[in-house]
């Protein structure tokens, strides 16, 4: 067993989030290990930029409001306790709703053997894809 120690807190940078994120990497794993564990908080309105992972993404929502855009324009509503899943290869965004502080846990995998990337990412969520209406979770 081993105790890990916590990595200072970073500022999501600008050119992947629109508004203030801040991510704690919770577990980078080594060789074996293919996976990376984040914990992300959003201010209000703030949302990643577009982005895919090679070998998918789950999201477990830990407090807030988040929200979860896919490019078929569908956005989801998802609150504490929610988990949500992109399959490999799907674009698509997550951020905060815009009256609430959103934060999650995201788990991811590297994708090769070696570490090799793990996300693509790609142009800023726009306004109007943000605001689109969205359907709730099931609570």
């Amino acid at each position: 067993m081993e105790l890990l120690k916590k990595q200072p807190t970073s500022k999501a940078p600008a050119d992947r989030f629109t508004g203030d994120a801040w991510v704690d990497m919770v577990h980078a794993g080594e060789e074996p290990s293919r996976l990376r564990v984040g914990r992300v908080r959003f201010s209000p309105c703030a949302r990643t930029h577009w982005h895919s992972h090679a070998v998918g993404q789950t999201l477990l929502i830990v407090s807030g409001v988040a929200l979860i855009g896919t490019r078929d324009g569908r956005v989801v509503e998802a609150r504490p306790g929610d988990t949500v899943h992109t399959p490999p290869g799907e674009e698509h965004w997550h951020g905060a709703a815009s009256d609430h502080f959103m934060e999650h846990l995201a788990l991811s995998e590297s994708s090769g053997p070696h570490g090799g990337p793990d996300v693509t990412w790609l142009e800023k969520v726009e306004d109007a894809t943000y605001g689109a209406p969205r359907s709730a979770s099931s609570h």
